[in-house]
């Protein structure tokens, strides 16, 4: 299914939040991504009702140097059982800007919202 273009809008405070959460990570290229924040924008969803978006960051921009498009941290959710729900993805244009926040659920229903970040748990890969 082809992304479902918006209007290219700000960010929405749970989509911050959880970019904020993973970037806090400390590895190669961090802090260039955590700059790019205030300059990031959504300009689609995955689907109509996804909550998986892909983004741009307007510029002047600070350019990451990373070897990877993925950031390596693993951002984990856990529902409050403890049981593993979801893996929180940040993808990034060659490795250099911030291009998509992917919500990959392992349950059967598609999640309808973000999760909050003190159910994340975060390591560099």
């Amino acid at each position: 299914m082809p992304p479902v273009p918006v209007g290219p809008r700000p960010l929405s405070r749970p989509e911050r939040a959880v970019l904020e959460c993973v970037l806090s990570a400390d590895f190669a290229g961090a802090p260039a991504l955590r700059s790019q924040l205030e300059r990031t924008e959504v300009v689609a969803r995955w689907a109509p009702e996804s909550v998986s978006v892909d983004l741009r960051v307007r510029e002047p921009v600070r350019h990451a140097a990373m070897a990877s498009e993925l950031v390596p941290v693993d951002a984990h959710v856990h529902d409050p059982s403890g049981a593993y729900v979801v893996e929180l993805l940040v993808w990034t244009d060659e490795g250099a800007t911030l291009a998509a926040l992917e919500y990959a659920w392992v349950t059967d229903e598609m999640p309808t919202s973000l999760p909050a970040v003190d159910h994340v748990r975060i390591s560099p890969r």
